[in-house]
């Protein structure tokens, strides 16, 4: 009863939970101005001063989300700390056996050292960043997030994919350089292939002007193959990053338009029905 009844003991219990409160709620607003000082920092300004310190775009924005990520772990791992210090534990046993309990869970969080140590090499061998569209591990999608443990892609149906960091074995990333668009076009074998080539050629130098995502004027290779009733001619076309997809529907509208405009005809599969009763009935007839 005298442990319940000591007022000295429940005021000195709330003046604790006040502390805690209060430094809990400190540091939420530390990691806020933290947060803003770091986006302000990695703001591209044109004519900085600093010009010689900025990122691109791609690089700025996953170092960016690296950097919150790192000080708001430092901010809550300080007050983890003085909440001991206020409950009246030292923290220094603790620091000092952190070296044994390390020891005892590493074998067990060797996946988890493994993908924060590929994660920093992730970001500073600038391997990918946030935007890119890359395929790893079979998936393909853009970067959402790269954190030191895991890294998010979505999908282009929507899925987000969870990859551990640890886990990356490959990567392809389809955003750093130029895409090539291949266009295979069909023609009738009655068409004079050298009419279709020159005339593919002259308009080239058009869609390289009306497709904002060709950088480069489309070349006609020549024939590609030859079909059963077709033969085949193959563009390429440089264009900007992952939008070889795009150019490449783009190109085969303006063909179909221009093959229109000029009278040149696609091939395409025709199907011939024969009835054996209309067939043995003219055969009869004609005998």
């Amino acid at each position: 009863m005298e442990y319940i009844s000591n007022e000295d003991r429940w005021i000195s219990y709330g003046v604790t939970i006040l502390k805690i409160l209060l430094v809990l709620i400190l540091a939420k607003i530390i990691v806020k101005i933290s947060d803003a000082a770091v986006d302000r920092i990695f703001i591209k300004r044109e004519g900085d001063r600093f010009q010689k310190l900025r990122l691109d775009a791609r690089r700025s924005e996953t170092m960016r989300a690296l950097v919150k990520n790192i000080s708001k772990y430092v901010i809550y791992f300080i007050v983890f700390f003085n909440i001991f210090t206020f409950l009246g534990y030292d923290p220094k046993p603790i620091l000092a056996s952190a070296g044994v309990i390390g020891l005892a869970v590493g074998f067990g969080a060797q996946n988890l050292v493994r993908d924060v140590i590929t994660g920093f090499f992730i970001i500073f061998e600038d391997q990918f960043a946030v935007g890119d569209t890359v395929m790893i591990n079979n998936v393909t999608g853009t970067v959402q997030e790269i954190g030191l443990r895991i890294t998010k892609i979505k999908a282009w149906t929507g899925e987000i994919h969870i990859i551990p960091n640890g886990s990356i074995t490959q990567v392809t990333n389809l955003s750093v350089e130029n895409s090539v668009a291949i266009v295979d076009v069909s023609i009738s074998y009655n068409e004079d292939i050298d009419k279709v080539v020159k005339l593919l050629q002259e308009k080239g130098s058009q869609w390289k002007e009306s497709i904002e995502e060709i950088v480069e004027t489309p070349k006609v290779l020549g024939v590609e193959r030859f079909g059963q009733s077709d033969i085949v001619i193959r563009i390429t076309a440089e264009c900007k990053p992952t939008e070889n997809a795009k150019v490449t529907r783009q190109l085969r509208s303006e063909i179909v338009q221009l093959f229109e405009e000029k009278g040149i005809k696609i091939p395409y599969s025709t199907m011939v029905m024969m009835n054996p009763i209309e067939q043995a009935q003219k055969l009869k007839q004609q005998s």
